[in-house]
């Protein structure tokens, strides 16, 4: 991932008080350094994930055939496979490196399931049915859907759920999750970043354009989220924003993040 181009400092140190927190310069840097990877990594996945299913759909005798698809990372490649609708059989591999577009392989060859491949449909198939549980509040607002991305973590799985949509002009920030699981897909820990869905609109009703997107995050979710950058730079590229902002109200200031020179930066004002 390419380093942070520029740091506004703007404490010496920031004491996060509803969390009884103090960082200093370096400390937030880091942080913020790691949420950025994260998101980073998180676009990978749904970048392959959003063109391999474009170009499957396109192809008559796969999407007739295909039942859902699995996302994964092996190496310095992102894999998205897609098995049959019995769910025991890939019937198309796409490999995508350096989030381009365009698959640097393919492979229409039926084939059984490996390891990781049925790791993580098992974990999927098994945390769908927790997410109807009450206390995880999982919504899907209607015009929207909801994406799952798997990333082994540790012993473990981390699990997102990010939203998605087909309207044009909107940018869908928030309502979105993550969960940590174990390897057979039980639910260990869930946090859900924003309260409610933020779908952001990036063109004005007198046809003029945006050119700042900006929300707010809850002292209990101080800083950006890696689910803010992945969603930013799968849709932004579809309108002319380049960055936008995240008002946090513990550190009392906005942290602005530029997909085109994948910066981020702390500052006072937008």
């Amino acid at each position: 991932m390419k380093q942070i181009i520029g740091f506004l400092f703007f404490f010496v140190s920031i004491i996060l008080s509803a969390q009884n927190l103090t960082l200093s310069d370096k400390e937030l840097k880091q942080k913020l350094d790691s949420i950025k990877t994260e998101g980073n990594l998180l676009y990978s996945y749904e970048n392959a994930s959003w063109h391999a299913g474009d170009l499957v759909g396109s192809n008559k005798r796969l999407a007739e055939n295909t039942g859902s698809y699995i996302t994964y990372q092996k190496n310095d490649t992102i894999k998205t496979s897609f098995l049959n609708k019995a769910g025991n059989m890939i019937i198309a591999e796409l490999s995508f490196k350096n989030n381009q577009t365009k698959p640097v392989k393919e492979n229409f060859k039926e084939r059984g399931l490996n390891e990781t491949e049925s790791i993580l449909k098992n974990i999927r198939s098994a945390i769908i049915p927790q997410l109807s549980d009450p206390k995880y509040s999982v919504t899907v607002p209607q015009g929207y859907s909801l994406n799952m991305i798997i990333i082994p973590f540790n012993e473990n799985y981390k699990v997102y759920l990010i939203p998605g949509t087909v309207q044009s002009g909107i940018i869908p920030f928030g309502n979105d999750y993550l969960f940590v699981s174990d390897k057979k897909g039980n639910i260990i820990s869930h946090k859900k970043f924003h309260s409610r869905l933020i779908p952001t609109s990036t063109a004005l009703e007198n046809g003029g354009t945006v050119t700042m997107s900006t929300h707010s995050h809850l002292v209990t979710n101080p800083f950006i989220s890696a689910t803010d950058i992945c969603t930013f730079k799968l849709y932004a590229p579809l309108t002319t924003l380049e960055e936008f902002s995240v008002l946090s109200t513990a550190l009392g200031s906005y942290i602005k993040y530029n997909y085109k020179k994948d910066n981020i930066e702390v500052v006072k004002n937008p």
